[in-house]
């Protein structure tokens, strides 16, 4: 298995290559019949569970990951040319974990990368969203195709920070070329 690359030595334009490299499956074009439960699910904390038990093999998790599609019903499947399975997702089915930060004000891009490895420019196609709940607010960045990530704590925390440095009539950050308020109102 490949190693991942370190988020710090890359710089946005290094990402943004390697964004175009990635490949995922067509799982939007793919349509089988239900087959079932994976018995599989995804903690709010980013964990996959396979029977109630963590599956401990992070390139399982990446190839699964790789097949997780959204429902047009919110539920989750992982789905292959032959078969679809539920999958119970806790709350998102990532978690950002660590950001890049290249600039500031409207020339700002920010990087995340997912619990997955996986790597998300947030822009006009990746949004950042607060939404706010009983329990505060709860950060996440849209991946794809109806898939968002939890953004997680410490990460939710720099973005404040550097939104709160940079001062502004509105708690926020641009990234590429898009405003995404922080403070979770509408």
């Amino acid at each position: 298995m490949e190693p991942l690359p370190d988020l710090n030595t890359l710089s946005l334009t290094e990402i943004a290559r390697l964004l175009e490299q990635k490949r995922l499956p067509p799982v939007d074009k793919w349509n089988p019949d239900h087959c079932g439960d994976s018995e599989m699910r995804i903690a709010r904390d980013g964990t996959w569970y396979h029977q109630g038990s963590p599956i401990g093999r992070e390139a399982m998790v990446r190839l699964f990951s790789s097949i997780l599609r959204r429902e047009a019903d919110g539920s989750f499947v992982l789905v292959t040319p032959v078969e679809k399975l539920d999958i119970v997702v806790d709350d998102a089915p990532f978690v950002a974990v660590e950001v890049k930060n290249e600039g500031e004000g409207r020339d700002r891009a920010l990087a995340f990368r997912l619990n997955t490895g996986d790597l998300v420019a947030a822009g006009p196609d990746n949004a950042l969203i607060v939404r706010e709940t009983a329990d505060g607010p709860h950060p996440y960045l849209h991946v794809r195709a109806g898939l968002e990530a939890l953004i997680g704590r410490s990460v939710y925390y720099e973005l404040m920070n550097m939104a709160l440095d940079e001062g502004g009539d509105r708690v926020g950050l641009w990234s590429n070329g898009a405003f995404f308020p922080l403070d979770g109102a509408a």
